[in-house]
């Protein structure tokens, strides 16, 4: 694993297991940080600014700034900014992804948007996704931060993007666009963020389905902790390989 001189790291599964720190990443942080080591901590939640989860990791004892954050949310940001600079869209969600879409120089709005950009919210408003629908319905173009169909809470799953998106594209009959992870739109934006090379990267998560065909798919080299959703047991059952095997992230060192 030293051979790599840039790391994208999965946050939830990789560094954290809930609100508890996996053992070893405190002091994987901690190396990066006094080395210098360019890396990211990649996250398909949209519902915070890295702001947000570097305090809440920070809080936890990881160290981990917030320029070394990038979520889906800043990933649709950008975008939409290639697509259409200084646009319009009507936005469902939280500050993490409003104020991504604000600081790219974008009018959040429901009179003739560009886009409907679906992200996750603490509660979906039923009235929110009625005019949701009738937009893109009308034209305009259906954009979602994530695919992923429900998410942890500490009361069990709830759903997430791609559910809300289900329904959206069932009664608009317009699919959307998935910015987040496994799309490798995902992982270039990150790598262009930080300013390096897929070729010297290597993504590290904890699931196949996701962190490692997103890797794969941008062609890093990738690592699979075994300390989240993935067993491994359950590698074998996709057509695809990690480069690595790693009992967790600790082994990074």
């Amino acid at each position: 694993m030293q051979e790599y001189q840039n790391y994208l790291m999965d946050m939830d599964g990789v560094l954290v297991r809930g609100r508890t720190p996996i053992p070893g990443a405190v002091e994987v942080i901690r190396r990066f940080n006094e080395e210098e080591t360019p890396y990211l901590v990649l996250t398909n939640n949209p519902l915070y600014t890295p702001g947000d989860l570097a305090h809440r990791l920070q809080s936890e004892g990881l160290n981990v700034p917030a320029d070394r954050i990038f979520t889906s949310a800043l990933a649709t940001a950008r975008f939409l900014s290639s697509q259409r600079p200084n646009g319009k869209a009507f936005v469902i969600g939280e500050s993490g992804l409003t104020s991504a879409i604000h600081a790219i120089g974008y009018v959040i709005t429901d009179k003739d948007p560009d886009y409907v950009v679906l992200g996750e919210t603490q509660g979906y408003n039923f009235a929110a996704i009625t005019k949701a629908i009738r937009l893109i319905s009308e034209g305009a173009r259906f954009v979602a931060t994530n695919p992923d169909a429900s998410g942890p809470s500490e009361e069990g799953i709830v759903p997430a993007c791609g559910a809300m998106a289900a329904l959206i594209e069932t009664a608009s009959s317009r699919s959307p666009f998935f910015v987040g992870k496994p799309n490798p739109l995902m992982m270039r934006t990150a790598l262009n963020y930080l300013g390096v090379h897929s070729e010297d990267t290597v993504m590290v998560g904890d699931r196949m389905d996701t962190d490692i065909v997103a890797g794969t798919n941008s062609g890093m080299a990738t690592a699979l902790v075994l300390t989240g959703v993935t067993r491994r047991e359950d590698i074998g059952k996709y057509p695809y390989l990690p480069t690595h095997v790693i009992d967790s992230i600790a082994d990074l060192l």
